[in-house]
């Protein structure tokens, strides 16, 4: 009797534990993967914390992973396949280059996991919901911006980012595009690449200083691109001969702009961008549908605007809330 006793015991068991396994799996916490095209500028500290606030309000974990370098598109693929492989409740990716990972975010629309893209466009549908800035309209800004400075005339070059990158290759768009059809008395004499590479984009600005000694100006569609641009106007002593448009912020390009060294940038919100981008998942895993493209604000700054509270704020944001 008491052997039969234990053998419905083991039956029903049997029995509860699928019910016990689903209750766990419908209790635990939900984990969103987050991958930047990098970890090491400013901008993605900042799109991380707002990650992070967005998770801590929604009470999902947040498991942040990028590449070293925005060039590397292969460690960005190997992180989200990764991330599909361990089941994770829902993904955001800005991709470091528009078409290399495609298959990897259809992959993850193939298994039902929900995935955001951020930043940076994607060459397919197969997402959620698409954040970021009007990187287009970003462009449109900064060559009006330029055009201003230098009284709607005069030779310029151009510090792009890196070829395939969506987000600067929209920038560098928007810019060439309002100067043909709204600026036709400037020029742009050269453009060259600086891979997302402080050192390059210094070398580059200084070749092309170098070669073209009658500029007016120079536009930077990046932080990397604007840090090496400044460096090299600052080495040259050019600040008063050759006016500065940059794109993005960090501690340097804020000293850059007050020393006259940059005349103006084009910033973006890394903070809300980060933060719509998990909410946007949120959503989605609650059954809601959010909104397919949603756009984050764009400032155009000169150093007279530094002392604005609002823009002091929106720079400095307080990391260390988010981030240990």
């Amino acid at each position: 009797m008491k052997r039969n006793r234990l053998v419905l015991l083991a039956f029903c068991l049997c029995l509860l534990a699928p019910l016990w396994t689903g209750c766990r799996e419908q209790n635990a916490r939900k984990r969103i993967g987050v991958v930047p095209k990098a970890v090491a500028h400013v901008f993605w500290q900042t799109v991380h914390a707002g990650a992070v606030a967005a998770g801590r309000e929604a009470d999902v974990d947040i498991e942040w992973i990028g590449p070293p370098q925005e060039t590397d598109f292969s460690r960005q693929i190997e992180i989200v396949d990764s991330m599909i492989n361990g089941r994770l409740d829902g993904i955001v990716l800005a991709p470091t280059e528009a078409t290399a990972l495609v298959r990897s975010v259809e992959r993850a629309a193939e298994q039902g996991i929900p995935l955001s893209i951020f930043d940076s466009g994607i060459n397919t549908e197969k997402y959620v919901s698409y954040v970021s800035t009007n990187n287009y309209q970003a462009g449109v800004l900064g060559a009006r911006k330029l055009a201003e400075l230098i009284g709607g005339k005069g030779n310029i070059v151009m510090v792009k980012m890196v070829p395939g990158s969506s987000s600067t290759m929209e920038r560098e768009k928007g810019f060439e595009d309002t100067l043909a059809k709204e600026f036709a008395e400037i020029k742009i004499v050269d453009a060259r690449y600086c891979m997302s590479d402080r050192a390059k984009a210094l070398e580059v600005s200084e070749n092309m200083l170098t070669a073209h000694t009658d500029l007016d100006a120079i536009f930077a569609s990046a932080e990397p691109a604007t840090v090496g641009a400044a460096k090299a106007v600052r080495g040259r002593q050019l600040g008063a001969q050759v006016m500065l448009v940059g794109f993005d912020f960090s501690d340097t390009i804020e000293q850059d702009l007050k020393d006259g060294v940059t005349d103006a940038l084009v910033v973006q919100d890394p903070f809300q961008i980060g933060y719509t981008a998990v909410q946007t998942i949120v959503q989605a895993l609650k059954g809601e549908t959010p909104e397919k493209r949603v756009e984050t604000p764009i400032h155009v700054l000169t150093a007279d605007d530094l002392a604005r509270p609002e823009i002091n704020e929106l720079l400095h944001p307080d990391l260390s809330k988010y981030l240990n």
